[in-house]
């Protein structure tokens, strides 16, 4: 049945009309934007684990500035600490020379207390941003902190869960106590003293090589861990994107559909509006 009062073939074309255009316009936001779910409406699922996602990332770029710094505190302690085992090498081939009766102790034990010295200048020096690994306290002012603290990660305990942040700790080696030449070291006068001093020194060294080693051992994980977190970073990155963002060879050949499906949407609406005026041929 024909009817002046309603066009159900123009509703019906409208209606179609109305979507494809919605359609088109979705497909060019997402193409204008770069995303494809760009705020919670786009889809409210997606987006809720992207912003975690998001927030995450953002945790863990923070957490890679936090690991240069300490890795850099860390290296300066190693540099000096295998500065250190250098020159208490020197100070054990002099001991060694000081061994022989016609050698020149006085000389000898002058050039020792030269590179005791320096050993207690590259401990006072080997800090960074006020950390120094070498000594006590790591602050060096008698607080008792002898841990410095690296964030690490983050552990997430399923989605939305608590987040957890884990810590690489680093202790002081205490060359300070440690090495204290004063108490720990024979000056040498003559052979005698020379072979006492000679044990000393290899006490001394064996402690200087064990906490070398162990500030290399550090710096050596703190560095995996910063590799670690910045492939983690990216590939979370890579996952939100995967998940967002537009697809433009997808997006680009929906969008010549639907600029088709529009311009056909058009032409049948047009052929609805004209339906009424066809009744007219039935009156003449």
């Amino acid at each position: 049945m024909s009817s002046i009062l309603t066009n159900n073939g123009a509703m019906v074309a409208l209606q179609t009309l109305k979507t494809v255009n919605s359609d088109l316009e979705d497909t060019q936001k997402s193409i204008s934007t770069g995303k494809e779910v760009g705020t919670a409406k786009d889809n409210a699922a997606v987006y809720a684990i992207s912003k975690t996602m998001e927030s995450d990332v953002a945790g863990f770029e923070a957490i890679e500035q936090g690991l240069a710094v300490g890795e850099a505190t860390v290296a300066v302690a190693s540099a000096g600490a295998e500065q250190i085992v250098d020159t208490l090498t020197e100070i054990k081939e002099l001991i060694i020379s000081g061994q022989s009766e016609n050698v020149d102790h006085a000389k000898i034990q002058e050039d020792i207390t030269s590179k005791t010295e320096q050993v207690t200048a590259i401990i006072d020096a080997a800090q960074f941003n006020g950390a120094n690994l070498l000594k006590t306290d790591i602050d060096g002012a008698g607080s008792g902190t002898t841990d410095l603290g690296v964030l690490a990660s983050l552990d997430r305990a399923g989605a939305g869960g608590t987040v957890t942040a884990v810590e690489i700790t680093v202790s002081t080696v205490d060359f300070e106590a440690d090495l204290d030449f004063s108490t720990s070291l024979t000056s040498i006068t003559d052979s005698a003293t020379a072979a006492t001093a000679l044990g000393e020194i290899e006490a001394l060294l064996e402690v200087a090589i064990t906490g070398a080693a162990a500030l290399g051992a550090d710096a050596a994980r703190i560095e995996d861990q910063s590799d670690f977190v910045g492939k983690l970073t990216d590939a979370m990155t890579m996952g939100i994107s995967t998940m967002t963002d537009t697809n433009m060879e997808e997006a680009s050949a929906r969008l010549n559909a639907l600029q088709t499906q529009q311009e056909l949407a058009v032409q049948s609406l047009t052929i609805a509006n004209e339906a009424p005026s066809t009744l007219m041929q039935l009156f003449r």
